[in-house]
């Protein structure tokens, strides 16, 4: 998982690394950090024609609705930034691109390879736009492209542990440091902090009071980091009052733990989540704002929330969630879930929609919510 590590750290600062696919050498770079002349400058060090692999949720935007996971489109040396940008996660492709330029280009669009599937495999995991750069490297180049490898410019990846890396190191997560904070509505508070091996991300177990032993089952909730809505009180999310809810209502339990998960906006990271707010505020909703960024409606995984509850030993649980998701990833990983309590926020005018999209097309139980809202106003 190193050279994985590394190539994340590279493709965040706008550098491209090397995937190595048995006997195919791919360059792959990110589309943020790209600059106007980035197409042309790949062909000529890889000695090939670019392509831009995109996701199938991107596909769909693009008019392939019956698109494999992922597909990679051949460009040419006339596909500037803004272009690229277009394609990746324009949110009006046809009216930017051309509709004619944009139909030519789907018919030529090419079944994905390993080393395409390791590229957006990197992408989602830097926490970058889920759309690479790739350019298979030639025969005649690749001294000059090994040349900066033995110099240590650049570095290569294997395909098949660059595909592994959205996993985050199942099973390597580091118990890192912990300390007693007191909380508001929770006095005797343990926070334990884990960080997985990338370094990228760092999980939160928040222990309040002593759980249960004796295989009694633990009050849990599994809680996604929202900087906007934990920290400054958002009105688009009810995020803010879940967190403040959840501690208040394990205390009231008796003690449990409450897990804070570095998954900002379902897993797609500040950056991409920002982005799609900027999409909702032109009428998207969060989940059709999230595909047209090449998301789909929820790139959260929770091998890592398993990891934190072995390490706490912790096999039994009752959870506080509306997300079944949640409860089937959690047995999924050998968490027995015993029982499910509803944790509500505060409906209001600006998370609505929000609220409604995660219950109408997400199938998360808010029945409740709108049923208050309507008695309210009845």
């Amino acid at each position: 998982m190193h050279q994985v590590e590394r190539a994340i750290f590279d493709l965040r600062r706008g550098m491209p690394v090397v995937v190595i696919d048995g006997d195919s050498r791919v360059l792959v770079q990110a589309i943020e950090g790209a600059g106007e002349q980035t197409v042309s400058r790949l062909a000529g060090l890889a000695g090939d024609t670019p392509a831009l692999v995109l996701s199938r949720h991107r596909l769909a935007v693009l008019g392939e609705p019956q698109a494999p996971r992922l597909a990679r489109l051949p460009l040419t040396e006339g596909a500037d930034r803004q272009r690229l940008v277009d394609l990746a996660f324009g949110l009006a492709p046809q009216a930017r691109v051309g509709g004619e330029a944009l139909a030519r280009w789907r018919r030529a669009l090419e079944p994905a390879q390993a080393a395409d599937r390791a590229a957006l495999a990197l992408m989602r995991r830097s926490l970058l736009i889920p759309a690479a750069l790739v350019a298979r490297v030639s025969e005649a180049e690749w001294p000059a492209v090994q040349a900066r490898l033995d110099d240590g410019t650049w570095l290569t990846v294997r395909a098949d542990e660059a595909e592994q890396c959205l996993e985050g190191g199942v099973g390597m997560l580091k118990r890192i440091s912990e300390a007693q904070i007191p909380l508001e509505d929770a006095r005797d508070c343990r926070f334990i902090l884990f960080r997985e091996p990338d370094g990228l991300r760092e999980h939160v177990a928040v222990v309040i009071n002593a759980p249960g032993q004796g295989g009694e089952a633990v009050p849990l909730r599994l809680h996604s980091a929202c900087l906007t809505g934990d920290l400054f009180g958002s009105l688009r999310c009810d995020c803010g009052d879940q967190l403040r809810n959840a501690v208040a209502d394990i205390q009231a339990l008796g003690g449990g733990v409450l897990l804070y998960l570095a998954q900002e906006g379902r897993g797609i990271g500040l950056a991409n989540k920002l982005r799609a707010y900027t999409l909702q505020d032109g009428g998207l909703d969060t989940l059709d704002a999230d595909q047209v960024l090449g998301f789909g409606d929820d790139e959260r995984r929770y091998g890592v929330a398993v990891d934190m509850l072995d390490a706490l030993g912790i096999r039994r649980v009752q959870l506080l969630t509306n997300n079944p998701g949640k409860m089937a990833a959690l047995a999924e990983g050998g968490i027995e879930v015993v029982e499910r309590q509803a944790l509500y926020g505060s409906l209001n005018d600006h998370n609505r929609r929000y609220l409604s999209a995660k219950s109408e097309r997400a199938g998360h139980l808010l029945d409740a919510v709108f049923t208050g809202d309507r008695d309210s106003t009845a």
